[in-house]
């Protein structure tokens, strides 16, 4: 009886979160370091609630169980590898992580333009809920390669067909980066060189769009004569004149790939993490942007909750949040996870911005 209460309960959830037009806006980058580490950051947008966000510590040999429609009886799972992530509302729906072996995985909003598989519930002990997806390939994978064999032995499957579907996005140790999206009911993999996600449409989409944005370049564009008339630019920053500055998915993705592409390169990993935080809070999304008339119904300080950036290399993962803007570290090879127990903890203990006052002599 506390097993199915638990599940509706969730189900409320699930259907509440993504069912609506509240912002679903997710921005990832990478950069890669002079040592030739890859650095991945991304933003995570909801514009209508607090998301409640934790940081989960996994052992290995964790179990859990996928939800499923009608259940929580779904594909059961166990960690080969111990991770860190940050969950979303609830601590098994992990929408960022890392694992000991270096795999990098989170979901990204996808709305109106991913379509999963019918659920079969003859199936329901190879289907997994798409909110749990990352959890399972953290805890069974260590390569991308690993998580493409894996991903085509199950069903990928919502528990609530009012929520938004989404898409993943999957590096390793060895630099190589993919995208998975599912349409039609099918999962397709797209290998993602340049390192950029958004949200809807899909991926390849977006890869063309950049096409319409050939003539961006860094500093500033040259002064042109017409017929006469002097043209000179009013200051820096003139090459990238026409770069959208709305937050809709393929205008994100346009700048983060030429904020990307123009960025200095740094000496460091950490030099680099520090950069993608940098870069990325031109992303931050302040709530009210998508709702008429003032009319939010949440009292959160931002639409951009949370912000982190991941070092396979290095098995790091640092993240800062609405609430309090400084950049905080887990390091994984601090972590025994043969003996750590499992832990699920808010990102922010203290959800206010802390003021230090600068005392003066």
């Amino acid at each position: 009886m506390k097993k199915t209460r638990r599940f509706f309960i969730l189900l409320a959830i699930v259907g509440g979160m993504w069912a609506a037009a509240p912002l679903e806006a997710c921005t990832g980058i990478t950069l890669t370091s002079g040592d030739g580490t890859k650095v991945l950051a991304r933003t995570i947008e909801w514009g209508g609630s607090d998301l409640n966000s934790q940081y989960v510590v996994v052992p290995r040999g964790y179990t859990e169980q996928s939800l499923v429609p009608g259940g929580a009886d779904g594909m059961t799972f166990t960690a080969r590898y111990g991770y860190v992530g940050f969950a979303v509302e609830q601590k098994q729906f992990v929408a960022e992580g890392l694992n000991e072996a270096g795999l990098s995985a989170g979901l990204f909003y996808f709305p109106a333009y991913g379509q999963y598989e019918a659920y079969d519930a003859a199936e329901k002990q190879r289907s997994i809920a798409d909110l749990q997806l990352v959890p399972w390939l953290l805890g069974t994978c260590a390569t991308v390669d690993e998580v493409q064999q894996a991903v085509a032995g199950v069903h990928i499957i919502n528990i609530d067909p009012r929520s938004s579907t989404v898409h993943w996005r999957f590096a390793d140790r060895s630099g190589r980066q993919v995208v998975l999206e599912i349409t039609d009911g099918q999962p397709r993999f797209y290998e993602n060189k340049l390192g950029v996600l958004t949200n809807s449409p899909g991926f390849e989409w977006h890869m063309t769009n950049l096409n319409n944005y050939v003539n961006l370049v860094a500093g500033g564009a040259a002064v042109q004569q017409w017929d006469g008339t002097t043209l000179a630019p009013f200051g820096a920053g003139s090459g990238m004149l026409g770069l959208p500055g709305d937050v809709t998915p393929p205008s994100r993705f346009v700048r983060a790939a030429f904020f990307q592409t123009t960025a200095p390169q740094q000496p460091t990993a950490e030099a680099t993490a520090r950069q993608c935080f940098q870069i990325l809070n031109n992303f931050d999304i302040p709530v009210g942007v998508e709702f008429a008339d003032r009319k939010v119904p949440a009292d959160i300080p931002s639409a951009t909750q949370w912000t982190s950036a991941t070092d396979p290399t290095h098995l790091r993962i640092y993240y800062r949040t609405m609430y309090d803007s400084r950049i905080r570290c887990l390091d994984l090879t601090g972590i025994d996870f043969a003996k750590v127990r499992y832990t699920a903890r808010p990102l922010d203990e203290v959800r206010e911005q802390p003021i230090e006052m600068v005392k003066v002599k």
